[in-house]
Parts: C-alpha cells; structure tokens; sequence
C-alpha cells in the first residue's frame, strides 16, 4: 500500500470527502454503544482520528475523549471544527500515544489500522493505554470480510486491488490476541445511505480514500469515466448501502 501524506494530500478535502450525517453517526454511535460497558462517563481516545468526525459524537455520548491523529493539517481541521468541551487532540499514533497508562476505557479506531506500519507495537500500545476491561472498537475493513461497495465495481479490479490493503480477519485477532486482548464481539453494521448517486459520485471525485491512492493516472480516468456513465443513468436514486464490519477486542 503506497502511503499517504495527509499533510500534503487529503486534508482540505478529507471533512467533506468523508462526512457523515447525522442519521449515520446515529447507527454508529448506537453499535458502539451496544459493546461499551453502560456506565458513564467513560474516558474515549479516537485513535487516527483525522478531521474528528467521530470525536464531539463519541465524546457527546460517553464522556471526555482524546483524539490522536499524527497528520497536523488533520488536527487543525478537527480543532477548527470541533468546539465540545470534552475534546481534544494531541499529536501521536496507535504506536505511541502521548497520555498515560491506564487512562482510558475505550479506543476506536475507525478504518484506520490499514495506515498503521508497526502493528503489533500498536496492539501493544493499546493495550497500555487501556484499563483492565477496556474496550477496543476496530472499524477496519478486512481481506476475507471485504464490504463491497458498489462503485467499486466500476475501476479496473477494483474490489480485488480495494481488499489487497487490508489484512484477513483472522491474522488481525492473532495480532491482538498475542498480547493479552480476547476478541469480545464481530459484527457488521448498515449505515443509511449517504445520499443520491449524483451525491455519492461528488464526494468521490474528492478522492479521500486509501484506494484511490494505489491507482495509476489511466486507472482513475478510466475508473470514474465508468461510473459517471452509471450514475448519468439514475443520478437522483439513493446510493446503496452495505454492510461493515465492525471487531470489538476486550483487554484482559
């Protein structure tokens, strides 16, 4: 996987590229939910947290969180966005996080572990930085659990080279388990739709996804050639949804 400079690259366009409304933050914040322990407050760290569009959601329903992004650019967006007294943002990744030992209840890292480059120091790290108990929601897309979205289809192997970033299932739970997690929960998760074809075609062109990266020139200009004939053939009806999988770990 060819890596990203988020500073250089992604960060004027990642908040809008990858927004989520309300009605989604909804289904993810109730999945989450299901999977945490009830008692609240709960201390968060979003991990990789890029622009926050999780962070005021996470910390609006649980309790104080910390978002740990390494790209500035990222941070500065989230910060500029972001007013919620609970919140913060500190320079740091999975594999070294600047906050204490045993400091929170909970971390999410929502699609992305793929960036992660050292990941069982990662898993480590989490595992420090975590109560007894702890919870770690890992949004992350898998080889053998691909979700399939449907504009896919549309560039040249694209499902085949979109799953070929990530890891199988079963080699992330080695990872983890390996030192000291247990897997507590696998799922998958339905977000509504994000809107119309036409809607979904324009934050695409943004191109703020991992994938996108990894294709050549005349790969994309073919790819979205494609699916803009597609669109153009029912640009208003909603975008299909899919489902996504969505590993709860529970430090022991």
């Amino acid at each position: 996987m060819r890596s990203i400079d988020y500073d250089a690259e992604q960060h004027q366009d990642y908040a809008r590229g990858r927004a989520l409304n309300q009605r989604q933050l909804d289904v993810w914040i109730s999945a989450f939910e299901a999977v945490l322990p009830e008692r609240r407050p709960l201390a968060g760290l979003d991990v990789g947290s890029g622009t926050g569009r999780f962070t005021p959601a996470l910390a609006q329903a649980f309790g104080p969180v910390t978002g740990v992004e390494p790209s500035v650019r990222m941070r500065e967006v989230a910060q500029t966005q972001s007013q919620h007294p609970d919140v913060r943002y500190l320079a740091g990744a999975a594999e070294d996080m600047p906050v204490p030992s045993d400091s929170a209840d909970y971390a999410l890292m929502f699609l992305s572990w793929h960036h992660v480059q050292d990941k069982p120091r990662a898993a480590r790290e989490l595992a420090r930085v975590l109560r007894p108990g702890g919870r770690l929601l890992l949004r992350a897309n898998f080889r053998d659990h691909h979700p399939r979205p449907w504009w896919l289809e549309h560039f040249p192997h694209g499902y085949e080279r979109d799953a070929s970033l990530f890891q199988p299932l079963h080699e992330v739970i080695a990872t983890f388990t390996s030192v000291g997690w247990r897997v507590a929960n696998f799922d998958t998760v339905t977000e509504p739709s994000p809107g119309t074809y036409a809607d979904m075609l324009e934050r695409l062109r943004l191109r703020t996804l991992s994938f996108f990266a990894q294709l050549s020139p005349d790969e994309l200009e073919a790819g979205f050639r494609r699916l803009e004939q597609a669109v153009a053939a029912n640009p208003d009806a909603p975008a299909p949804v899919f489902a996504e999988p969505l590993l709860t770990l529970e430090l022991r």
